[in-house]
């Protein structure tokens, strides 16, 4: 059981028997009141959205989630195509499912799936990953006072904002979670 104290963003909890992955948890203290935590939770299985409100000595059950690593095949116009590395069984994940993280996913890219009950519930992506720019436009000369950025393409047809300095063919390093330029690869 998680207190409130330990509820924080990417905490995995168990409400109704379903798992739900903390996206944001404010938490507000109010004068003579107890604390509250305000939370937004993403479904692990179908993607939904919640939004739940905490009270003072409230508890929640942390999901019991497994991990295991898989390798990412091909998408679809609706699911997106897994391998688990260890039996090489075939499973699936909708794209809904699957969110943002789908701009980061090259084909043959390993990644670790979380599993719910057996089934496969979530994709996690390391922290940080190398693409490659294919596209970028020329940096326009004397355009570089103070910290001027450019939107250039990558491999995975995803934008990204980064330097003047970065030309198309460069293999740069991207934070899967904040979606930003940490730099070059």
């Amino acid at each position: 059981m998680l207190s409130l104290s330990e509820i924080k963003s990417g905490a995995l909890l168990q409400i109704n028997n379903e798992p739900y992955i903390v996206i944001k948890a404010d938490h507000h203290k109010m004068g003579r009141g107890g604390a509250v935590l305000k939370t937004k939770l993403r479904n692990l299985l179908n993607g939904n959205i919640l939004e739940r409100t905490f009270q003072g000595n409230e508890k929640v059950e942390a999901a019991a989630t497994d991990t295991g690593q898989a390798n990412y095949l091909y998408k679809t116009d609706v699911e997106a195509i897994f391998m688990n590395n260890e039996t090489y069984e075939q499973f699936s994940l909708p794209l809904e499912q699957i969110g943002d993280k789908l701009k980061y996913l090259i084909e043959g890219t390993d990644v670790d799936i979380l599993y719910f009950q057996g089934r496969p519930a979530a994709l996690k992506l390391p922290i940080k990953i190398a693409l490659k720019v294919t596209s970028a436009p020329p940096g326009v000369k004397g355009n570089s006072a103070g910290n001027v950025t450019k939107t250039v393409e990558l491999e995975t047809g995803a934008p990204l904002n980064v330097p003047m300095f970065i030309n198309e063919g460069e293999a740069v390093i991207v934070n899967t979670d904040t979606g930003e330029y940490v730099g070059r690869a």
